[in-house]
């Protein structure tokens, strides 16, 4: 559906807003009718809260036209309000209020009744597993756990627009799949909802999508159309060291448009598949690679993304690390840079991290996976010296924790999840600021500013205040900041929320030079795609271990199910009666299909193939597939589920 056929419930025309001299929407045109849903992608700075705040009625458009709900805006932004939903990017809680007070209070703002409420508190409360931290207060939960309730506050009434700004950033795999099932419901009664995403896969579920950059939409349309309208030819190159492949092709692999790391495996946007696929075999065979398999696939949205934005709007890589910041002395390779045993933290009466043993070398990628508020924010925090254990202990950095916390900060780098930088100063303040807090001065912090404005890409804008600057550019701040004074070890909590795709391959980019300068990184990320490029992954759950290895080791040991992938027209009203074929343990939404968890393939085809067949459906297609990290992080989670009920 490339336009609003049915009954419209949002109409934007020739919309523009400017702030001074800058246009951060430019005559953007689009409607979503009622209960459709419409996906708003681009990178940072692209123009997309602007476009959400005119709609919600917060923000007064500089030009053209604006109907919501079958009101004009500004004129009725009062009578709006009664008739939608708005969750913003900053979050709209109350801190001192608890879990259910904050719920409450929206419920009040909206005119719910009490007895109607009820119904929907329960279900939100399982979609959000929130239902143990019903008595908390908002200030002392995790930040995805305060996304989630700001979600389970914007979701408690049924509203007939719902306007979402990149909902589920910090929000873990199984509690998006448990959201989008919600918003599919919404769906079914007829609300019309535009979301901003920078999950791709999210993009595909969406009926109509618009790819937006400075401040205009450069394509929309359904997903298989913004697809189709990459004339490129994708080659997916697997094999068993796919970082070395893909630094190796992109030096070597001469006329490829684009050559990127995508999970496990490297896509070559190309002109001629055939003679790509030769080269490629060539250059890798020189570096001694072994090919698994090199094939045609048809693009996905995060390759049209990442090469129309490139095309439009070509941005200057960041000098790699090597070149103006080797690697410390103190990173000496083959020492362990963290080993903790038993490490246990108490609040009161709560185990948020519950007897860790971890060892973690020199030079290496850690990911450090887990649902929102399983313990890794606070895991980190103890190993960054930041937090004291309540049992056990260990080393970083080659300094105990217990005895030398301070000794362990200034021989670390830390980039928490809100990048840890003043909105208030200005970029070289805030490097002066970390340079500070370091021991850094004269000729050596002149140097180490010079290089950090280098690697963020921000020459030209030393003097530009923090808040100005969009999320890529923010986030490379971040870290420049965080490894000016060049530790041996780097903690990211989840640098990577809510920043574009492309921003996000960049940001990779910096991570695996600093591995090969010999620098450790430790990486909590909710991003399962990013899970595929670390050394070696921990699962964390409840505050426990619950599996560690490689992430080839975790798909082939620890997922024992059958996976199907189901591609058909509308997926989503398929799920309940999926759900209720005998042999499928399993429905979960993936990118534009299902994935199915069968006891036995052929058998789980067959039945299947009768339920569409009796439902009329066609383009139905089916395939065995290996797990992904995606898979391999919801079975875990289900199966402690499954044997904490148990043990209850």
């Amino acid at each position: 559906m490339n336009a609003c056929t049915g009954e419209t419930a949002i109409l934007a025309e020739d919309l523009t807003r400017s702030f001074g001299g800058l246009s951060a929407v430019d005559g953007l045109s689009l409607c979503v009718n009622k209960g459709e849903i419409y996906g708003l992608v681009g990178p940072d700075g692209a123009g997309k809260t602007t476009t959400l705040r005119m709609l919600a009625g917060l923000l007064d458009p500089s030009g053209g036209r604006i109907r919501v709900a079958g009101c004009d805006l500004p004129g009725q932004s009062g009578k709006v309000k009664t008739h939608l939903a708005y969750m913003s990017q900053r979050f709209g809680l109350y801190p001192d209020l608890t879990v259910d007070e904050n719920i409450h209070f929206y419920a009040d703002l909206y005119g719910m009744a009490r007895q109607a409420r009820e119904a929907r508190l329960e279900e939100l409360l399982d979609f959000s597993n929130m239902r143990p931290f019903r008595k908390r207060q908002a200030s002392k939960l995790s930040g995805g756990m305060k996304q989630k309730l700001q979600l389970t506050c914007a979701l408690i009434h049924t509203p007939e627009v719902l306007l979402l700004d990149e909902p589920t950033n910090g929000v873990d795999p199984v509690s998006r799949r448990d959201f989008w099932r919600i918003l599919y419901r919404m769906l079914k009664g007829g609300v019309a909802i535009l979301v901003t995403t920078a999950y791709l896969d999210e993009a595909e579920r969406c009926n109509r999508i618009g790819l937006m950059d400075q401040g205009r939409l450069l394509i929309q349309g359904s997903p298989e159309t913004v697809r189709q309208s990459l004339p490129m030819n994708i080659l997916a190159v697997r094999c068993g060291q796919s970082r070395l492949a893909s630094r190796m092709l992109r030096r070597n692999l001469t006329g490829a448009v684009s050559v990127n790391l995508f999970g496990d495996s490297v896509h070559i946007v190309c002109r001629d598949p055939d003679k790509f696929i030769q080269d490629t075999r060539r250059v890798l065979s020189d570096a001694n690679i072994s090919v698994q398999e090199i094939s045609r696939i048809p693009p996905s949205l995060e390759d049209v993304f990442v090469n129309t934005i490139t095309a439009t709007q070509p941005r200057d890589t960041p000098p790699p690390e090597e070149t103006t910041a080797p690697h410390s002395p103190e990173a000496t390779p083959g020492a362990q840079a963290v080993q903790v045993q038993d490490l246990t933290r108490r609040f009161g009466d709560f185990i948020a991290v519950d007897h860790i043993n971890l060892t973690v070398a020199t030079g290496e990628i850690f990911g450090f996976l887990g649902p929102n508020g399983a313990g890794k924010s606070t895991t980190i925090r103890m190993l960054c010296g930041l937090l004291s254990p309540s049992d056990g202990g260990g080393q970083v950095a080659g300094c105990d924790l217990v005895g030398q916390a301070e000794a362990i900060k200034q021989r670390i780098g830390y980039m928490s999840q809100k990048f840890s930088l003043y909105d208030d100063l200005t970029v070289a303040e805030n490097i002066n600021f970390y340079g500070g807090i370091y021991g850094l001065s004269g000729r050596r912090m002149a140097e180490r500013r010079a290089w950090a404005v280098r690697m963020a890409g921000l020459e030209g804008r030393e003097t530009q205040a923090t808040r100005l600057l969009a999320g890529g550019w923010k986030q490379r701040l971040a870290l420049a900041c965080a490894i000016l004074h060049r530790p041996p070890i780097v903690f990211l909590d989840e640098p990577t929320s809510g920043v574009d795709p492309l921003s996000r391959r960049r940001f990779w980019d910096l991570i695996y030079d600093m591995a090969a300068r010999g620098r450790t990184v430790f990486i909590t990320t909710h991003y399962m795609e990013e899970a595929e490029y670390c050394d070696r992954v921990a699962m964390i759950y409840r505050g426990r271990m619950i599996a560690l290895g490689t992430p080839r080791e975790l798909k082939n040991r620890l997922v024992e199910e059958t996976i199907l992938d189901l591609r058909c027209p509308e997926p989503q009203d398929l799920m309940d009666a999926l759900s209720a074929i005998d042999g499928i343990q399993d429905v979960a939404l993936f990118g534009a299909g299902l994935h199915l968890k069968v006891d036995n393939a052929d058998i789980a085809q067959q039945r299947i193939r009768r339920l569409t067949d009796r439902l009329g459906l066609s383009n139905v297609t089916m395939a065995r597939i290996d797990p992904n990290m995606e898979d391999v992080f919801v079975s875990l989670i289900e199966k402690e589920n499954r044997d904490h009920a148990k043990e209850k």
